[in-house]
């Protein structure tokens, strides 16, 4: 068995859980539907600071400029960076897969005044932490974000790796777009191509490219370092559980 096998093995059960998780059946209506997304965009938005944070770690973004000792891992970081930060929309657009939410939020007639003021808040701030600390959130989305900028700020490139690439948007199973298309059906009046199509995207891009290029980078930033194993193992499974808690607070806020 490879390192990524054991280690996929080790939080096997806590994924499963996730992906099993009776968030998903209670999305039976639109409201039901704006209501999670109003929880979910907070993950939607700190994934790219994840993203960025091994940016910055693994390609120069310094002048003057220098090749970054691994060329595969730059690949990989750049190549999401490209689809992430500036995909090709729905509308012909180039968005940020958080703006392509966003843009479905508000179509969808759900509710974006709490992230907007969120996004203000930390631009306006230096110390995120505070900035999450003093939001009007449940407590179990600020410990998400916490959990997330706690990872960047341990500078570690291979930590910040494993929260990316084992606790983030494949975490949505692919009967989430059926459950949409079901929604979409049964309220033509609401619009949800938008929000369809950015999902559709997500697992495009996780299924098929991203997914197979991170697991590449999570071997190669470990190598044979035991102790970088273990962290990146026990960093997996904390971003799971934690995920898991806010899909918790968000199926209570729409219970």
């Amino acid at each position: 068995m490879s390192r990524i096998e054991e280690l996929q093995t080790f939080i096997a059960s806590e994924r499963e859980l996730l992906l099993r998780h009776p968030l998903y059946e209670r999305i039976s209506t639109v409201e039901d539907l704006q209501a999670f997304t109003e929880g979910h965009v907070y993950a939607v938005w700190d994934f790219m600071s994840l993203l960025k944070a091994l940016q910055v770690q693994l390609t120069c973004t310094s002048v003057p400029w220098f090749a970054s000792s691994m060329p595969n891992t730059r690949y990989l970081i750049n190549e999401i960076v490209l689809a992430e930060e500036s995909d090709l929309y729905i509308d012909g657009r180039r968005l940020s897969h958080f703006e392509m939410y966003l843009d479905a939020m508000s179509v969808m007639g759900a509710n974006t005044n709490a992230i907007e003021d969120f996004i203000q808040q930390a631009k306006a701030s230096s110390d995120i932490h505070e900035v999450i600390q003093k939001a009007s959130l449940d407590q179990r989305v600020k410990d998400f974000l916490i959990f997330t900028f706690s990872v960047i700020q341990t500078g570690k490139a291979h930590q910040i790796a494993a929260a990316f690439t084992f606790g983030r948007e494949d975490l949505i199973p692919d009967m989430f777009t059926s459950i949409l298309k079901e929604l979409q059906a049964k309220s033509s009046a609401v619009d949800m191509s938008k929000f369809i199509y950015y999902f559709q995207r997500h697992i495009e891009l996780d299924g098929d490219e991203h997914g197979p290029l991170a697991m590449q980078m999570i071997t190669e930033l470990a190598g044979d370092d035991e102790q970088k194993w273990q962290e990146m193992q026990d960093v997996a499974l904390q971003a799971l559980q934690v995920r898991s808690k806010l899909w918790d607070a968000i199926a209570d806020h729409i219970a």
